[in-house]
């Protein structure tokens, strides 16, 4: 039986033909990485409406018809930027609130300097925050606002409305940790031997390279290594190029932490759990997550690596609320936000929710007005 001959021809042929693709690849990218390129980010029109010292109250106006009377507030991070949230054009949860006809507003917290190392979760919670929601409820003249609250952002907004539930209409949280005894996530193992005191003693304000180059060390090869690979793979793609480089612009765009409150929220909330347990002082206030009896959406994702459902779903068995629901995605902790998938999800969730509470609302204050009618 005769040996198999190697199709050197074929061999040959194949190599020619991926190195035209090749040679092809490369022309299209050198025509879009020297051709224009938009990658503007937060693009969605708004007016800073208020701003107490470095932070600023965005406003949103829908783009039709309003569909709630009560206007949403939305809270994010001290960490990175709340433009997540409007990063890029077809893919912006802002956007998509106001296309349901949502009234939006966003607090920006800006950048800390020096003088800002001292500030706490009091100060965030009790002084800004609360100033932005009254600033709310005057202009629209309500009694309560809806308020999402974001990663820790989110957490801010448990411990808000356990202090001031009188403020607060409806409560959502995404992606939010409320639960910090667990050891799933490289984050919250971490955190657990982290000497927050001197670091805080050594910088003032935590540097936010240095945090940000640590939450890309938990997974460094998807992180650092892969995202790299596949912007090389798709250089010659206008669109991906364009995202890609929106998605660097908000990571590296990475404010610094004030100090104080950096401290409080890794001792009192990574190391020591006060909050699910009812424990955690703030502004010389115990917050009990059983004063929160307002309706509560928690919504988290399933391969979360930063903040992992089991930081997340226990908060609405701890709450004072009958009206609680959970929701998991099958996302991580920026899919959730930018996913094509989870952009068809997020939003149209959020809004038919709030509506089905707002017409609630409605229906009870209509028949208050009846029977205090008939009374007379």
């Amino acid at each position: 039986m005769s040996e198999p001959k190697i199709a050197v021809e074929l061999i040959l042929e194949k190599l020619a033909e991926e190195s035209e693709r090749t040679q092809e690849r490369l022309r299209k990218a050198k025509d879009v990485l020297l051709g224009e390129l938009d990658t503007a980010i937060a693009t969605t029109p708004y007016d800073v409406v208020h701003q107490i010292d470095r932070v600023k109250l965005k406003h949103y106006t829908p783009k039709r018809k309003k569909t709630l009377k009560t206007p949403l507030l939305v809270v994010y991070a001290l960490i990175n930027r709340e433009t997540m949230l409007d990063l890029q054009p077809g893919r912006s949860v802002v956007q998509n609130f106001m296309n349901e006809g949502i009234e939006v507003y966003m607090i920006d917290w800006g950048y800390p300097t020096r003088k800002d190392k001292f500030l706490g979760i009091d100060d965030h919670v009790n002084v800004y925050m609360d100033e932005m929601v009254d600033f709310i409820r005057k202009k629209h003249n309500l009694d309560k606002v809806n308020l999402m609250g974001i990663c820790m952002g989110g957490t801010f907004s448990v411990i808000y409305t356990a202090l001031h539930p009188d403020k607060i209409k409806n409560l959502i949280t995404t992606v939010t940790p409320t639960n910090f005894d667990t050891d799933k996530g490289l984050l919250h193992i971490w955190t657990k031997q982290i000497d927050a005191g001197k670091l805080v003693k050594a910088y003032g304000n935590m540097p936010g390279d240095f945090l940000n180059l640590g939450f890309l060390l938990l997974n460094p090869a998807r992180l650092m290594i892969d995202k790299y690979v596949g912007f090389l793979e798709n250089i010659d793609n206008k669109t991906f190029v364009e995202n890609f480089i929106r998605m660097e612009k908000w990571i590296f765009d990475s404010p610094d932490v004030p100090g104080e409150t950096f401290r409080q929220f890794i001792e009192d909330c990574y190391q020591k759990n006060l909050l699910i347990q009812n424990k955690m002082i703030v502004g010389g206030k115990k917050v009990d997550l059983r004063k929160i009896k307002v309706p509560l959406l928690n919504i988290y994702g399933r391969f979360d690596h930063l903040v992992p459902p089991e930081a997340c779903e226990l908060l609405t068995k701890k709450v004072g609320s009958k009206d609680t629901e959970d929701i998991c995605l099958d996302t991580g902790h920026i899919g959730i936000y930018v996913s094509s998938k989870c952009q068809r999800e997020l939003v149209p969730k959020i809004a038919e929710w709030l509506r089905e509470r707002d017409v609630v609302a409605r229906k009870t204050r209509k028949k208050k007005k009846v029977a205090s009618k008939s009374k007379t």
